[in-house]
């Protein structure tokens, strides 16, 4: 073999080009074996490898490729269901994790729709969906991530009347740490066949607060866009949940989820009147109100098994 060997400064690379010959013999000493086929080779690799940070490297969840699979439901099997909205708060001990400046919920979220891989629907309501929240349309990257800026109702108001004629939205910069709630959609199932009553998330949807101008009183959180949770577990299932009691849990965000390890409340159940909590009470009266609507839940399973 004949060759020089160079290192590119510039590119942190060094290269070995050279010529692969078919003498016997080098420098008077004969080879055991010759099987080198004359021809040109190059070999590049990098001069700079990074040193591991740690003693370990992390893999499972980064090279994870599947999802726990929800068992087949059949609608002749399901005797019982009903369909709940909650609300996480992530100012709550317990949720804090999923807002950890190392790893946020909304910053994973924002990443899969920056790279094409989960999509944004737009959560305003409709004459044929009131809640907005039935994954009907669509939104652009840039539509997803205009909903989560730090908008501003403005008055419009006519120059020479000085009446006021409308309001427009005008958004400002976003900022992650505003985004302190989520809204979880989900459908309660009893399946006879297994005997199992459980919860299946539909939609998760970040909620943010528009504020209005020269209002000081508080708005209303409401979702700046839902995402279909189907089809965000895959790319859940890759980012690792920062949790504060231990740095090796291995567990990621689709098993913060499918886990049920967040603590929140009920903001609203199916109804006849589709009517959310707050449309008929108000102040404390609205926490009693959705720990009643809980517990309704946990008791119709245990009056299942009740002799």
């Amino acid at each position: 073999m004949k060759g020089t060997f160079t290192v590119d400064s510039l590119s942190t690379l060094f290269v070995i080009d050279g010529t692969w010959s078919s003498d016997r013999s080098f420098n008077g000493k004969a080879y055991l074996t010759s099987t080198c086929v004359p021809g040109r080779f190059t070999i590049v690799r990098p001069a700079f490898i990074r040193p591991l940070d740690g003693y370990y490297r992390k893999t499972n969840i980064p090279n994870s490729t599947k999802t726990t699979t929800y068992a087949a439901v059949h609608e002749r099997d399901v005797v019982f269901a009903k369909r709940v909205w909650r609300e996480i708060d992530l100012r709550e001990k317990m949720n804090q994790y999923l807002a950890s400046p190392k790893r946020r919920l909304i910053d994973v979220i924002l990443a899969g729709i920056d790279n094409r891989d989960i999509a944004a629907y737009d959560p305003r309501s409709t004459k044929n969906d009131r809640n907005g929240d039935s994954f009907a349309t669509r939104l652009t990257v840039e539509q997803a991530r205009g909903m989560l800026a730090d908008s501003t109702v403005i008055d419009i108001v006519d120059s020479k009347t000085g009446d006021k004629t409308g309001s427009k939205l005008v958004a400002g910069e976003f900022n992650p740490d505003n985004v302190v709630k989520f809204r979880i959609k989900e459908d309660w199932l009893y399946d006879k066949q297994r005997g199992i009553f459980e919860p299946r998330i539909i939609g998760i949807a970040p909620l943010i607060k528009v504020k209005i101008a020269g209002n000081v009183s508080n708005t209303e959180y409401q979702p700046a866009f839902w995402i279909y949770f189907p089809e965000a577990r895959p790319l859940l299932a890759t980012k690792e949940a920062i949790r504060r009691d231990n740095d090796a849990t291995g567990l990621s965000f689709d098993d913060v989820f499918m886990k049920r390890l967040f603590n929140s409340y009920v903001v609203k159940q199916s109804n006849d009147r589709d009517e959310r909590i707050r449309d008929y009470s108000q102040g404390i009266d609205k926490l009693y109100e959705a720990e009643r609507q809980k517990l309704n839940l946990m008791g119709w399973e245990l009056g299942l098994w009740q002799y």
